[in-house]
């Protein structure tokens, strides 16, 4: 049974989808210079910002954004969408599917090979074409106005960044190999400043599964579980 919040998750998703607004806009128009400094801070500030809207969606597919299911719905589907054009309906089934049948064959979200292979195949699990035709047109849209560096360097290379963040501190670390415990899953060291910074608290996997009703920013105060 799921946890009921009050809207302060709602009000966490706007800061998130908020703080990713105002950064991509900014940096729209920043003078890209690659001896800047700046430049690599802003890239890693900007895959941080397109975790967290893969994280808002994801709490939004658990109803923690909002007790408000519509709100909650709204919200889920904007992320995905600024995202990377994901569909929330697909992403919603699919992780739902990994929830009820972790570590299994029916698992989408488990494979046996190494990083690479595992990497690869949740990637095209998820991706389909129609996304890679919406992003292209968008982004041959978006560069009429909008210099190309910028487009490449704030848009596009940050959210492919985030999901090997997402990835690797979300699904392979918490998944890979063998567990002895009910969810089939480990959690990062305690350590909740990083567990923040890597992934929004979302290191802490197994307390995710053991109580999938509870939201990122609250994840951190659950009982830990078996750590890596």
């Amino acid at each position: 049974m799921q946890k009921r919040h009050s809207n302060t998750g709602l009000l966490v998703a706007l800061l998130v989808i908020g703080s990713w607004v105002t950064s991509i806009i900014l940096l729209m128009r920043w003078q890209v210079n690659f001896a800047n400094p700046l430049l690599y801070v802003f890239i890693l500030v900007q895959m941080h910002l397109y975790t967290g809207l893969f994280i808002t969606a994801h709490d939004a597919m658990h109803g923690t954004v909002s007790s408000n299911k519509t709100l909650n719905n709204l919200a889920g589907y904007l992320s995905t969408l600024l995202y990377a054009s994901f569909w929330y309906p697909k992403l919603y089934t699919k992780h739902h599917q990994h929830h009820n049948h972790v570590h299994t064959t029916d698992d989408p979200d488990y494979h046996e090979g190494n990083f690479i292979q595992w990497y690869v195949r949740f990637i095209r699990n998820y991706l389909s074409i129609w996304q890679i035709v919406v992003m292209a047109v968008l982004f041959n849209i978006l560069k009429i106005w909008i210099p190309q560096p910028n487009l490449l360097l704030f848009w596009v290379a940050p959210s492919l960044l985030s999901t090997v963040q997402l990835f690797y501190f979300g699904t392979y670390l918490p998944h890979k190999g063998e567990h002895n415990n009910k969810h089939q899953a480990r959690s990062q060291s305690r350590n909740h400043l990083l567990a923040f910074l890597s992934c929004y608290f979302f290191g802490y996997h197994y307390e995710h599964h053991d109580s999938p009703g509870t939201p990122w920013w609250k994840l951190w105060k659950e009982p830990a579980g078996p750590s890596n």
